[in-house]
């Protein structure tokens, strides 16, 4: 195997077409299909299956993609060290940011990170945390922010910000008019939430098993966005953390209520893998999205 083998079949893979990945690479299609073709004899494997419409990967291909896209990743890390031997702070930096967050912060962390880091790549991916746990195993992320993520010995964790969940309803919604309301008491309540194995979810069902009770589920979606319209229009409530009401330009359709005996706390952490070296240019990202984040979810 070669590098040159490993990027054509992996953009083979991704644009799930070989004309589409020659355009993507500037290279003769010949070429590309000589790469990958030699792949494949040399690792006596069939990695794509050729069709009317393009390629599609077998289960092998599937295997190779993931492990070809860590090599590749770990490759523009070495050379990104090795530019910071010259004193540039270049190079590529994945963050992966979970969904409560990925509006509110997107483009301000973006608007620092190329402040401070001109010369560097930077690619943000939503998602939940068992994907992003997996893609900073794999090495195709550098930097995650999750939720109560649980230690592992592979894994850097170290806590961002510590927040107490709330309950969010529509105003309007009879309910207690007090400011605060027992955890026993919304177990009692529709609730639309995500399904697991997002964060706050475990964390409600935990919380609420261990008081002996069980929540009533109304809705389940995997969308912040959606919950909260869904919400608005008094089709349930939601246990989520106050600050995510800063995605939606005007707050005021919603009332807030602390969860108390017992609270819900959440930890936010930025994760990254402890088994790969930390560049330069991953400290100075690692800076800004703390600074980011935090100014984001304290104001």
């Amino acid at each position: 195997m070669d590098l040159k083998q490993i990027e054509s079949f992996v953009r083979v893979a991704e644009l799930g077409s070989f004309t589409r990945a020659a355009t993507a690479l500037g290279m003769a299609q010949p070429l590309l299909s000589r790469h990958v073709r030699q792949l494949e004899v040399e690792l006596h494997q069939t990695f794509l299956l050729r069709n009317g419409r393009g390629v599609s990967l077998t289960e092998a291909g599937q295997v190779l993609l993931e492990h070809g896209r860590g090599i590749l990743h770990q490759v523009a890390l070495a050379r990104e060290e090795l530019g910071s031997v010259r004193g540039a702070l270049a190079g590529h930096v994945s963050i992966g940011l979970p969904p409560s967050l990925s509006k509110l912060i997107a483009v301000p962390l973006t608007k620092a990170f190329r402040a401070s880091l001109p010369q560097a790549q930077l690619t943000l991916t939503e998602g939940f945390s068992v994907p992003m746990v997996e893609g900073l195993r794999a090495g195709r992320m550098d930097i995650a922010l999750l939720y109560n993520p649980a230690p592992a010995p592979d894994l850097e964790i170290s806590v961002l910000h510590e927040e107490a969940l709330v309950l969010i309803s529509a105003k309007g919604t009879p309910a207690t008019p007090k400011k605060s309301i027992t955890l026993a008491a919304v177990a009692a309540l529709p609730l639309i939430v995500p399904s697991r194995p997002n964060a706050f979810r475990i964390l409600i069902d935990s919380e609420m098993m261990r008081i002996g009770c069980k929540p009533i589920i109304t809705l389940e979606i995997d969308g912040l966005n959606a919950i909260l319209d869904l919400v608005k229009e008094g089709m349930g409530h939601a246990v989520l953390p106050a600050y995510t009401l800063r995605n939606f330009a005007s707050p005021h359709p919603f009332a807030t209520r602390q969860i108390v005996t017992p609270q819900l706390l959440s930890q936010l952490t930025l994760v990254g893998s402890a088994r790969r070296p930390t560049t330069e240019t991953h400290q100075e990202a690692i800076r800004i999205v703390r600074k980011v984040v935090l100014r984001a979810i304290q104001n």
